[in-house]
């Protein structure tokens, strides 16, 4: 795991001292609550409905067992004892008080952390693969990319005020785990058929009021030139992106007006003028890289006789193999994911005692890393196969335990309405409801691969347009409906999800749900074919007869 510098951690203290300085003026009355908002959003804190609100960044989703441990203390001094892990990655503390927020980012500088690249026009908190360095299919660990593209865009004096906020991620196989295509700048390391290490570029892609799906920009970039070529796409955004409209800001409008080659070509004029100026040493390279050396794994055999005895013993934790756990790159060891959605709990929220339980056992047992995944889970990316029973069985006794990774009732759901000042309809409720209403594993398997998305307005905080079924929560003359869309994807396949009519109220969007499930069941091409491949042969015809024709 990257370490901070000298030079990071100046900056991250200073910055703490700097805000301590700015929260003391608001609380004196010496500041307004407008002069204050664009310094308290640079260090990730926001005004909701009922309270601020601090978002946490996690570079690349990567963290520490004593970065989670900080995460822990903060959710159990500072706020109402729980955390919310975000698609961005990141944490959110829905409850700080103003006065203890200085104090807060002081705690979280002692391991490395802070609110920086959390909010603003600038370049957000860089995404990736939460099974980087771990996964089998990858060309290599994209985190080191992300880290030089952290440090490079980190206080970038020509991109701290975009015309909009601007995200990246960056993903190592073919199985995109990042939603690449749903970026402003999307990066897929390859290799060229020299079998050099590059990267193919996706541009223009988003989501809220106009989604759109990337479009690749360029094959292949050589390592040496990848902030070049990145510096040149931010340029021609920052030049000509539009600042007299915040709906039309973003990077992938200007993309679309433009028309790609347009784009491309302007792009292509200021690499060309440029390229050189922030070429990436050889020796640069391999020094961060040193960073991400995979841990010391035992020398195991790939098949772990203990690991398949608890799986012929223990339906249960054959479920949770089934659904939660993933191949290694390393013989006799595993991927293990860990669902933050329970029955009863809001997607993506986690305790304290969870979090620190979380953090014991990534040190007994995965060499001290968690991930945190763009679905709001986490992942302990080392574990031996010998020990995931052991793992599987501190889980469940936590409530951590749920076998239902990729499942109907794994929901991606932002805060909504019950927190957020930006959503028309409640989000939590519902995601609850459905999770209620699909609470039977064994129901959960077979219907199979099947991803809700549900957002609480246009923004789309919780990717609904991407959701195999999406869930869009709108007001509409004071009553709160919900709009069911289907057939997205935010994995390589990326497409977006189709509205399927008028919207329903909250007493009958669940029913609406649980009808598209069955459809989909009554016409699949056999139990291997999933909704979205289902969706995709058969169209939208009988789901829309399904759902409105007995109205």
């Amino acid at each position: 795991m990257y370490r901070y510098d000298e030079f990071d951690q100046t900056a991250v203290n200073e910055r703490v001292v700097q805000f301590r300085g700015q929260v003391e003026r608001r609380l004196k009355g010496l500041m307004t609550e407008e002069q204050f908002k664009p310094l308290r959003l640079m260090n990730g804190l926001y005004l909701q409905l009922h309270a601020y609100m601090l978002r946490v960044a996690i570079p690349y989703g990567t963290l520490s067992s004593a970065q989670m441990r900080m995460l822990a203390h903060v959710a159990r001094k500072y706020d109402k004892g729980y955390g919310h892990f975000t698609t961005r990655q990141n944490i959110q503390y829905n409850w700080p008080r103003l006065v203890d927020t200085p104090a807060i980012l002081e705690d979280l500088a002692t391991v490395q952390m802070h609110g920086i690249q959390t909010s603003g026009n600038c370049i957000r908190n860089v995404t990736s693969d939460p099974f980087a360095g771990a996964a089998a299919d990858e060309v290599e660990d994209p985190r080191p990319w992300c880290e030089i593209i952290r440090q490079w865009s980190t206080f970038h004096p020509e991109f701290m005020y975009l015309p909009r906020k601007f995200k990246i991620a960056v993903v190592a196989s073919e199985r995109d785990r990042a939603a690449i295509k749903l970026h402003d700048i999307g990066i897929r390391v390859v290799r060229n058929e020299a079998g050099e290490t590059g990267f193919e570029f996706w541009i223009g892609g988003g989501m809220g009021r106009t989604p759109i799906i990337a479009k690749k920009i360029k094959d292949f970039v050589p390592k040496a030139d990848l902030l070049d070529y990145a510096t040149a796409c931010l340029r021609v955004y920052n030049a000509l992106g539009r600042r007299d409209n915040i709906y039309k800001a973003r990077i992938k409008i200007l993309v679309h007006e433009m028309g790609l080659d347009k784009f491309a070509e302007a792009v292509e004029a200021e690499f060309a003028r440029t390229r050189g100026t922030v070429k990436l040493p050889e020796a640069e390279i391999a020094r961060i890289q040193a960073y991400f050396a995979l841990p010391a794994f035992a020398d195991l055999p790939a098949r772990s006789t203990a690991f398949e005895a608890r799986k012929f013993e223990d339906r249960a934790f054959r479920d949770f193999v089934r659904t939660n756990v993933r191949a290694h790159k390393a013989p006799g060891h595993a991927i293990v994911s860990i669902s933050l959605k329970a029955d009863g709990v809001a997607p993506g929220d986690a305790s304290a005692e969870q979090m620190d339980l979380v953090a014991d056992l990534a040190e007994r047992y995965a060499h001290g890393e968690i991930r945190v995944t763009h679905e709001q889970n986490l992942v302990l990316p080392h574990v031996p196969l010998d020990d995931v029973y052991d793992v599987w069985t501190a889980l469940k006794a936590a409530g951590l335990g749920t076998a239902n990774i990729g499942l109907v009732s794994d929901i991606i759901c932002c805060p909504g309405l019950d927190y957020c000042d930006l959503a028309n309809a409640r989000s939590i409720p519902v995601a609850e409801a459905i999770q209620r209403r699909f609470a039977d594993l064994e129901r959960q398997h077979a219907i199979g691969d099947l991803k809700i998305k549900m957002s609480g307005c246009i923004n789309a905080c919780g990717h609904h347009h991407v959701g195999h079924i999406g869930i869009l929560g709108v007001d509409k003359h004071g009553q709160e409906l919900y709009q069911l869309q289907l057939g997205g994807s935010g994995a390589e396949d990326a497409s977006l999800a189709k509205l399927t009519g008028a919207g329903f109220p909250p007493d009958r969007i669940v029913d609406a749900v649980e009808t598209v499930v069955e459809t989909y069941l009554s016409l699949r091409d056999g139990d291997d074919e999933s909704f979205l491949a289902c969706y995709r042969r058969v169209g939208m015809a009988p789901f829309k007869a399904a759902l409105y024709e007995a109205r």
